[in-house]
């Protein structure tokens, strides 16, 4: 079964809305082993939308249409796939009373009226979230899942309704682990394991970069869940071995989720001395649920009397060396560490530009020093690249790359 996903609204097309309802209906079509080929976006328009629908059923057997069902004039999709369809609306008594029941305490514009309306012999799927329904319409060998455009109400509705159907249409499943890397870039990993990309057809492997990360997403196919998850695992198992080192988690695992589990498991705290990336390593190790197991303290040192007054750091050291170098990096990473009583002390200093930069500290030169009671503290030099944003967040991500080394 080949599948085309269209996203439907002006708004999306001018770019004022992200569209994540594609993204994730796509993955779960491709764990079902239904292929995606074509995405489109279509504008709020009837005449644009059915030429699309045509062009759509001429290389693909479903359409899963997301937006375009609200009460006002410019919602059409409905309207215009019952058009393409020949198909009557009518009204579906369910949609109605669920549509009185989300007004209940107020007064319903009569314009929701025509959310109620449904073509004649689609299954219609109520929305426990809103008030639009959306529906499936089967016809001539071909079907059109229609669905609300707000992902809180799209989502839920195609997990719950949707997919029970689309299953019915497919003989083979699709099964798929991704593995994290950091440490390591794409080029350099997908070069190592080559040969066994090009060959490899049952399980695929696929690398992909982004977030100064990679992961390669392994895929396999067979006719139930378990044969598929059976054929995936000795290539799960061949990675695993040939980049130990780099993998640090799967699937949905982030960085700092996997180096906070760490710490709790190992009994370890942290603080954090920041000047160039302010703030920025605190935060995102905040953003981890359970970080408050374990994040102590952050200072944020931006200026020279900081780091004098909040971490010790040595005043002729400083006017010595300059506030971005090893001596004083390390300076921090301790202070912080003794300040707070925590098992590590991580800092940053450096010049993220686009201004301050010399010929003998250029834009993104970066120092990281990691202080942990009882070691000795090691500290990195880095020569980064990237506008101001990038360089600070490369040197959160090398700060964490470092420390799952020593946690």
């Amino acid at each position: 079964m080949k599948a085309e996903i269209f996203s439907v609204g002006t708004e999306i097309l001018l770019g004022e809305i992200l569209d994540t309802n594609a993204k994730h209906i796509a993955n779960e079509l491709a764990n079902m082993g239904i292929d995606v080929f074509y995405k489109t976006s279509v504008g709020d328009n009837e005449n644009r939308l059915l030429d699309a629908i045509d062009i759509a059923y001429k290389r693909a057997d479903i359409i899963i249409s997301t937006g375009g069902l609200g009460p006002t004039d410019d919602d059409l999709t409905k309207e215009t796939f019952a058009k393409y369809f020949n198909k009557k609306l009518v009204t579906h008594q369910e949609s109605l009373q669920n549509l009185k029941s989300y007004f209940l305490n107020e007064d319903m514009p009569l314009s929701n009226l025509k959310q109620a309306d449904m073509p004649e012999g689609s299954i219609v799927l109520l929305n426990e979230n809103g008030t639009a329904s959306g529906c499936v319409i089967q016809e001539n060998n071909k079907i059109a899942v229609i669905l609300p455009g707000p992902p809180n109400e799209c989502i839920p509705m195609f997990e719950k309704q949707v997919k029970p159907i689309l299953e019915k249409y497919t003989n083979k499943v699709l099964v798929s682990k991704s593995l994290n890397l950091c440490g390591i870039g794409e080029s350099k990993a997908s070069e190592i394991i080559k040969d066994m990309m090009l060959s490899s057809k049952n399980p695929t492997i696929a690398p992909y970069a982004g977030n100064n990360e990679m992961r390669f997403r392994v895929t396999a196919s067979g006719k139930t869940k378990e044969e598929a998850k059976e054929i995936l695992k000795p290539t799960v198992d061949n990675l695993y071995e040939i980049f130990k080192e780099y993998i640090y988690g799967e699937d949905n695992d982030t960085l700092q989720e996997v180096i906070v589990n760490k710490l709790i498991k190992n009994n370890m705290t942290i603080s954090t001395a920041e000047s160039c990336t302010g703030g920025l390593l605190a935060s995102t190790i905040i953003n981890v649920a359970s970080a408050s197991k374990v994040f102590l303290n952050g200072v944020i040192s931006y200026s020279n009397e900081s780091k004098i007054y909040e971490l010790n750091v040595c005043k002729e050291d400083l006017e010595k060396y300059g506030a971005v170098s090893e001596q004083v990096a390390i300076q921090m990473a301790e202070g912080i560490r003794k300040k707070s009583n925590t098992t590590i002390g991580i800092s940053t200093t450096g010049i993220a530009g686009p201004t301050g930069g010399t010929n003998e500290k250029p834009v993104g030169l970066v120092y990281i020093a990691i202080a942990i009671n009882g070691k000795d503290t090691i500290c990195k030099k880095l020569m980064l690249k990237g506008d101001r944003q990038k360089i600070r967040e490369k040197t959160v991500h090398i700060c964490f790359s470092n420390l799952l080394k020593l946690v």
